[in-house]
């Protein structure tokens, strides 16, 4: 079985912050990481392989430093990564993304399943795999939670709902978006981080020349969605004493919480 998955690596959200003037992410001296989301994908991807044998690339968008990120997934055990690295495919929005994504995965060639996260932390927006999918013409199923069974052209699997869980058989191949109740991510092998640093063919490169694709299409220029603004929200506290006796204090809280409809 041959499965691409898709990991993007994001700021450590547990120590992000905004700068004031402009308004974008202060990424300076901020670690950055495999999207959580991500990492259970991998994981999903490698049992797969361990259990009916296979191939798992690991497929990344960013900049030079994203190949970090790839080299972890190897260590992972990912057996080859890609990392679509080009000035063209910066600002993109989800649209240009899930494009560029799709022309890889296209250039790539056989594959039997694509596997990514839910949603990124820097971004949440849940759109980069349903949009691959679109773009690819393949079956999708979202929220997965567990992998029941896969035979030759059809497979199985339990996505999550707010109130309980749907089980959906999808053709093959398929895109599925995973989320943390999927599996436990293991930790990469030191070994494995090594081999991805000296086995520099195993770590490809692409630019948009090699996918074959425009720079019209790509970016920042082939966005539909633009960010206008990015801010931080601005919070006021306002509070209100209440006097009288204790009857009467506890009377008018009674009558303000439901009119605030909140008993």
């Amino acid at each position: 079985m041959n499965i691409i998955v898709l990991v993007k690596q994001v700021p450590d959200t547990t120590d992000v912050k905004l700068d004031p003037k402009t308004g974008s992410l202060i990424r300076q001296g901020v670690e950055s990481i495999i999207n959580p989301d991500d990492r259970h994908a991998l994981e999903a991807a490698v049992r797969l392989k361990e259990a009916a044998k296979g191939k798992v690339t690991a497929v990344s968008m960013g900049p030079p430093q994203a190949i970090d990120a790839i080299s972890e997934a190897m260590g992972m055990g990912a057996d080859e990564g890609i990392l679509l690295c080009d000035m063209a495919f910066s600002g993109a929005d989800t649209w240009a993304t899930s494009f560029t994504l799709g022309k890889a995965i296209e250039k790539i060639g056989k594959y039997d399943l694509i596997l990514c996260g839910r949603q990124a932390i820097d971004g949440d927006t849940a759109q980069i795999g349903p949009q691959v999918a679109e773009y690819l013409g393949i079956s999708q199923v979202s929220y997965v939670f567990e992998i029941e069974e896969i035979k030759k052209k059809t497979m199985v699997v339990r996505r999550r709902l707010e109130d309980g869980f749907e089980r959906i058989q999808c053709t093959l191949p398929a895109m599925l978006t995973v989320i943390g109740e999927l599996n436990q991510p293991r930790y990469p092998v030191v070994s494995g981080l090594i081999d991805a640093c000296r086995e520099k063919a195993r770590i490809k490169v692409w630019n948009a020349a090699d996918i074959g694709a425009q720079a019209s299409e790509l970016g920042l220029e082939g966005s539909l969605t633009h960010v206008v603004k990015t801010f931080a929200p601005k919070f006021k506290r306002q509070g209100e004493m209440l006097e009288g006796n204790v009857k009467e204090v506890v009377g008018d809280l009674i009558g303000k919480l439901k009119e605030n409809r909140l008993i």
